[in-house]
């Protein structure tokens, strides 16, 4: 099967977005897939700050992306785009860093105003970068994702759904087979 890297450009550390990500990870990795999470807020400031591309974390970050046959890209919405800190990550990765790449982009946010930020402000870069395929994305609200005191994440039966469909369309498209899991969150 194939290796996706699963990348949170979340900068919290309780973050609703990195935890979706897992969640969905463990249904990529359930279909057979090789999953690498990959929390952007780990990478050292200074990495980031000076934009240094030889920083041995931004080669080895490089090198992951380049080993991976598929990319989930997670994120929050902040001001009606993706965070800077994904984005200070994309900016130091190659040019062509997704060429032959299969990418699902997903984002979370507070409001349904947010909906397009996929299509019109993460979309956009990741094709700059030279993906074969970029997957229809999904954007949830940060209301239907819970969690619990035990850690445990609930997302809400119509999310969860729609998720579970992007998912395996993403998987497929990797050359995955169909899930068996229920859709349930």
């Amino acid at each position: 099967m194939a290796t996706i890297l699963s990348v949170s450009g979340s900068p919290s550390a309780t973050s609703r977005t990195a935890r979706l990500l897992r969640h969905l990870d463990d249904r990529l990795a359930a279909q057979g897939h090789e999953v690498i999470p990959f929390d952007v807020r780990a990478l050292p400031p200074e990495a980031l700050l000076y934009a240094d591309f030889r920083h041995p974390v931004i080669v080895d970050a490089t090198a992951l992306v380049e080993r991976a046959d598929g990319i989930v890209i997670g994120t929050p919405v902040y001001k009606a785009a993706y965070s800077g800190l994904l984005k200070s990550l994309l900016d130091l990765l190659p040019q062509y860093a997704l060429a032959g790449k299969t990418v699902l982009p997903l984002a979370t946010g507070g409001t349904t105003a947010h909906v397009l930020a996929i299509d019109y402000a993460l979309r956009p870069v990741l094709n700059s970068m030279g993906p074969a395929h970029i997957t229809p994305g999904w954007f949830t609200l940060d209301k239907d994702i819970t969690v619990g005191d035990d850690g445990t994440l609930t997302v809400a039966p119509g999310t969860a759904e729609a998720l579970a469909q992007v998912t395996d369309q993403f998987s497929l498209a990797l050359g995955g087979r169909p899930t068996l899991l229920a859709a349930t969150g």
